[in-house]
């Protein structure tokens, strides 16, 4: 793990993107994450239809979640907007 990426816990369910939100800091920068409802129901299994279940996923799966937004962060793969979006390799 590189150490000089850091994950917050501020993890929130965007209702617009139906996705789970959340940051990262690189050098001091704050760095934007998600993962789509679809794709977190991918790497777990589950059919979600609540925010919380969602939420909840996310923190059953966050390690893993995390290292795979870690090796996006230091492939530079944002998205137009400036964002990491974790997608399974």
């Amino acid at each position: 793990m590189n150490q000089a990426i850091l994950f917050t816990d501020d993890q929130q369910w965007n209702e617009q993107q139906q996705a789970v939100e959340f940051s990262a800091q690189q050098s001091g920068a704050l760095i934007r994450c998600f993962i789509s409802l679809s794709e977190l129901q991918s790497w777990s299994g589950v059919t979600m239809t609540t925010p919380q279940q969602a939420l909840t996923a996310f923190s059953e799966w966050r390690f893993d979640i995390e290292e795979r937004a870690e090796q996006l962060i230091e492939e530079e793969c944002f998205t137009s907007a400036g964002m990491i979006e974790v997608l399974k390799p």
